[in-house]
């Protein structure tokens, strides 16, 4: 039997997996609600049950989670409210000891931006800034590659980067943009959400058109600092969102020209995510034959 992979995707709402060659190809794939709000000790047990159900032999599990992840131990360092109780969770550990299968671990946004970086929209670039907008934000930059963590693994956590008016995520996720447009209606925010505001642009709605326009300027903002700091080959943008590139990169690209010097907007490629659902745990898998290489050459 070939070697095959399990490679699995953690998020907050929805858990996606595949079955992996050696090469990255998908023999098969699913995903299941990841239950999150019962808290970490119930996702261990949920994804304890997927492997359970994979015919046997694997030689690897490959875990992409959201939290900030410790990817030497495979643990989580950082969570959230979304997870309770996960913060502290041993992946590598609780997984090896049980199935005696290697297992590495990274961040989702992490993951994502290796999945495009292999196999999606980056592929074959040097340098790569990947945001994902959603109800927060997310980044992470890769060099050759390799995704720089930072000496306490929270590099390009930017969803706290601070701009004017507050911090990056509060003003520029999706989320903002669908209070901001339910506010000026008057109405529920769970009456709106990107698809509805996409829709209403596209019939002239005049609040949907003037705060889609206000989030393009607000994230372009944001990306402009980080293209100062990095000064990235391309830029990715991922998340539902951004489905509509069409509406979307070129009124961000209108409104990031007007915040860099032309050197660095120049060249700066700017693109959406390619890979969809499948970014995170082709990202997973990635990262699982990197680090096992790292240890093997460590030995």
């Amino acid at each position: 039997m070939e070697k095959r992979f399990l490679a699995i995707d953690i998020g907050g709402t929805t858990t996606k997996f595949a079955l992996l060659t050696a090469e990255g190809e998908i023999l098969s794939q699913g995903e299941r609600a990841t239950e999150a709000e019962q808290g970490g000790p119930h996702i261990v047990e949920r994804i304890k049950a997927l492997i359970r159900e994979q015919e046997l032999p694997l030689e690897g599990i490959c875990i992409s989670t959201a939290g900030i992840v410790d990817e030497e131990a495979g643990e989580i360092i950082h969570a959230g409210p979304q997870i309770p109780n996960y913060k502290g969770t041993e992946w590598k550990k609780l997984v090896e000891a049980e199935f005696s299968i290697p297992c590495e671990v990274e961040n989702d946004v992490n993951c994502a931006g290796l999945g495009e970086a292999y196999f999606g929209a980056a592929k074959g670039k040097k340098s790569v800034l990947l945001l994902t907008i959603g109800t927060g934000i997310g980044g992470c930059f890769l060099q050759n590659g390799e995704i720089q963590h930072g000496t306490s693994h929270a590099a390009m956590e930017v969803g706290y980067m601070q701009i004017p008016g507050g911090e990056f995520q509060n003003l520029a996720a999706t989320s903002a943009l669908v209070r901001r447009v339910a506010s000026r209606k008057k109405e529920s925010p769970e009456e709106w959400n990107g698809k509805r505001i996409l829709f209403g642009v596209e019939e002239g709605d005049r609040i949907c058109v003037e705060e889609l326009d206000r989030f393009c300027d607000t994230l372009s903002l944001g990306m402009s600092n980080l293209c100062y700091a990095f000064n990235p080959e391309i830029f990715i943008l991922g998340g539902g969102i951004m489905a509509r590139k069409d509406i979307l990169l070129p009124k961000i690209r209108e409104h990031l020209q007007e915040h860099l010097i032309p050197l660095i907007f120049e060249h700066t490629e700017l693109d959406c995510a390619t890979m969809g659902n499948q970014a995170g745990f082709l990202g997973a898998f990635v990262h699982f034959q990197k680090k096992q290489a790292e240890r093997l050459g460590k030995e």
